[in-house]
């Protein structure tokens, strides 16, 4: 059995630079060791959290009180030129960037989205008009039995930032997409990162958005027409290059970033009468 570690902190490992220690950590290098790991969270009671790259999510600032399992089964097999079958801990911004110079199409957008293929399948990740559902053919899942499913895309839902995964409990291992051969990918994930990286704060600290796009627009243009670009709670700010970021300018603490984020829907909602919807997953302390 795997070693856990304890007292791993929390803000070396997610993107956000934020959170306390988790009481047990332990980084799962293949499906049967994740197969292990939880097992024995079952067997022993004990709740856990499965991280990728650590985007999206914001930690409490007293940690976590269970086990952080780190996903970093990051394969890649070639079932046929078309199909790339990759580790739920495979980095997604790597898998667009290197199935576009291989001149296959579907994955442009990922170029730049800091997550892992678990990641995004569990959050049906997308931009620019796409979303990882759309080329995803089926995913492998462990659930806390440590049982091995392989589950198609048809008997899935997906919806947006919304995946079957959010109510099982278990792990992404695994995910196999079919990509269409393509002359023109390259040049479109070269144009997708340039643009990501000029109109979003790319070399600071973030989660990536923060809030889900209503159906009435974008959330980054209802927070700057409510006049909240460069607004600060603590270490944590409203980006003035992209709305809908928070960075964390200096020790941001988790409190900041939820009275950030309080305050932006309270303010939307009293000036452009719309309801903000968190995208960041909150992962609380929990006293058992």
């Amino acid at each position: 059995m795997k070693q856990f570690v304890e007292n791993k902190l929390l803000s070396d490992l997610c993107t956000f630079g934020i959170g306390g220690p988790a009481r047990y950590y332990v980084e799962v290098h293949s499906v049967e060791e994740m197969q292990e790991v939880l097992k024995e969270c079952k067997k022993r009671g004990l709740k856990y959290f499965i991280l990728g790259k650590g985007s999206n999510c914001l930690f409490d600032d007293n940690g976590f009180n269970g086990l952080v399992i780190h996903n970093k089964i990051d394969f890649m097999e070639r079932p046929s030129p078309e199909s790339f079958h990759v580790g739920g801990g495979y980095n997604f911004s790597l898998l667009g960037t290197q199935t576009a110079r291989q001149g296959y199409s579907g994955l442009e957008f990922a170029s730049g989205i800091p997550g892992t293929v678990g990641g995004a399948v569990f959050m049906n990740a997308g931009a620019g008009g796409s979303e990882t559902c759309v080329t995803l053919t089926s995913v492998d899942f462990v659930d806390e039995d440590g049982k091995h499913h392989v589950f198609k895309k048809e008997n899935l839902v997906f919806s947006y930032r919304h995946s079957s995964f959010q109510k099982m409990p278990g792990a992404i291992v695994g995910a196999t997409f079919v990509l269409s051969p393509s002359t023109t990918a390259r040049d479109k994930q070269i144009e997708i990162i340039t643009y990501r990286k000029r109109t979003q704060p790319y070399s600071e600290m973030s989660a990536g958005c923060i809030f889900r796009n209503p159906n009435c627009g974008h959330a980054g243009a209802l927070i700057e027409k409510s006049g909240l670009k460069g607004l600060a709670i603590g270490g944590a700010k409203v980006s003035e290059i992209h709305a809908n970021f928070i960075v964390n300018t200096e020790s941001a603490s988790a409190a900041n970033v939820l009275d950030l984020i309080a305050h932006i829907q309270k303010q939307v909602k009293e000036k452009q009468n719309v309801d903000l919807e968190s995208e960041v997953r909150f992962i609380a302390y929990e006293q058992k």
